[in-house]
């Protein structure tokens, strides 16, 4: 072969393997996503729901981390805090357990009692709802007798969730609390 036939040959197997390597690229960029499609939800159900938090005995909240001024600070502000609680069917802490309170919350207010909470209720202690969860993400001010929550999404039966929690004291002594939950979900 003379040196033209073999810079034409070299240059042909040079084009042939960056339009095979682009083509391939490319195959392997599209498996990230499909289209677009309409989707029916179904028919949209709300459940109402009743249980007591639990704060009581045992730590279920431990201190991660805290900002340099939170020990003098009156509101504590700049704390966060990993939590585990239980709620309950009942006010008494021996009733059946039915959720878990499991997530964050950071003392958030710098003239007021308040913290940010984002939280999953896991529920434990029903096979229709066992292991679903419902995501919070709110304000909670601590001192107000009676408080909202907002609930901002969710998994299993849950799916979908939006509504809101009340949540107003059922037995307060010091640091330990019992507080009454009521949920109304709405989700698919």
């Amino acid at each position: 072969m003379k040196d033209h036939q073999m810079g034409e040959c070299f240059l042909f197997l040079v084009v042939v393997m960056v339009l095979s390597m682009a083509h391939s690229k490319a195959d392997k960029n599209e498996n990230w996503w499909s289209e677009t499609v309409p989707y029916k939800m179904g028919t949209e159900k709300m459940t109402k729901l009743h249980f007591y938090f639990h704060d009581t005995g045992n730590p279920t909240a431990v201190k991660i981390a805290e900002a340099p001024g939170s020990n003098s600070s009156a509101t504590r502000f700049g704390e966060l805090y990993m939590t585990d609680d239980p709620l309950n069917e009942g006010p008494d802490p021996n009733s059946r357990l039915v959720v878990r309170a499991q997530g964050l919350y950071g003392t958030s207010g710098m003239n007021e009692s308040s913290l940010i909470m984002g939280i999953s209720l896991v529920f434990t202690g029903d096979k229709k709802f066992n292991g679903s969860t419902i995501s919070v993400f709110t304000r909670n001010p601590i001192t107000h007798k009676e408080r909202e929550f907002a609930i901002v999404g969710g998994t299993g039966y849950f799916q979908y969730a939006r509504g809101f929690i009340t949540a107003k004291p059922y037995w307060t002594s010091g640091k330990n609390a019992i507080i009454e939950y009521n949920c109304t979900v709405v989700h698919y």
